[in-house]
């Protein structure tokens, strides 16, 4: 039986490091790309690479173009979370998470192309946050995930005329270390705001109690794994979206505003 290699980036966070057991305990051969990488096991190649520097996405690509001549999928976990007001973070801070939200999904699809024959699978990581209104404080972030989402149409309409298939995973919140790396980033901008201190700790309420509903970063393999073996994969696969996040976006976007400056609103007496 001819093996099928797979190549995810992120492959040693939380989602990607999930991802990568289940695909190799499914018989596929995992290229794992990472900025940190483990050892070699059974099943999975660690890569090191950096998906914000073109030259080192290269070299990834001539790695594995030594060890085989086609990918059957490649799948994308690299991403950061900034939580951060718009008007307050520094312009490296904001561009940064664009360099590897969006356009690190950009240059390794860029470059693996030619090793992607018919048949092969494109899979990306957007968010439960990608298809819905931005909230305050979490716009970064959110922007960075709905243009990925835009960015994954896109490549999909374009990818098809080459019989290869673009699948999106929308997760909610999930148990890794980036839901950690949340709570921390909204710490500290409840501590470093200099404009939304009382709105930062009321919005931290809410984001605590939508957070604590989550999910292991195995359901997110599963749907991985369903992406890259369904004879006809789905574009988009939800994983724990928070109903609640659902039905507010139903409403006009007047009305959310609204909402959301009545919820947050600082009182007159800590003005």
């Amino acid at each position: 039986m001819k093996t099928k290699y797979v190549v995810v980036t992120g492959a040693y966070g939380g989602m990607g490091y999930a991802t990568t057991k289940k695909l190799a305990e499914s018989g596929f051969t995992v290229f794992a790309l990472d900025t940190k990488v483990g050892e070699t096991v059974n099943g999975v190649i660690p890569v090191e690479t950096d998906v914000t520097d073109i030259e080192s996405v290269a070299r990834a690509f001539e790695f594995v173009k030594e060890r085989t001549d086609e990918v059957y999928a490649v799948i994308h976990f690299a991403g950061v979370y900034r939580l951060d007001s718009l008007v307050e973070m520094t312009e490296n801070r904001f561009t940064g998470i664009f360099d590897i939200n969006l356009f690190g999904a950009y240059r390794v699809n860029k470059a693996f192309l030619p090793l992607l024959k018919r048949g092969s699978r494109v899979v990306i990581t957007t968010s439960e946050l990608a298809p819905i209104d931005p909230l305050p404080f979490t716009g970064v972030y959110a922007i960075t995930k709905a243009a990925l989402e835009k960015y994954a149409y896109s490549l999909r309409m374009e990818l098809q005329l080459l019989g290869i298939s673009v699948s999106v995973l929308r997760p909610g919140a999930v148990k890794t270390g980036l839901l950690s790396v949340s709570t921390k980033e909204l710490e500290d901008f409840c501590r470093n705001t200099q404009i939304y201190a009382y709105n930062a700790e009321k919005f931290k309420k809410i984001v605590n109690g939508v957070e604590a509903k989550n999910v292991p970063p195995e359901k997110v393999a599963k749907a991985a794994l369903r992406a890259v073996t369904a004879r006809r994969p789905k574009y988009v696969y939800n994983i724990n979206r928070n109903p609640l996040l659902k039905l507010f976006n139903v409403l006009p976007a007047r009305l959310q505003t609204k909402l959301i400056g009545k919820i947050l609103k600082t009182p007159e007496k800590n003005k």
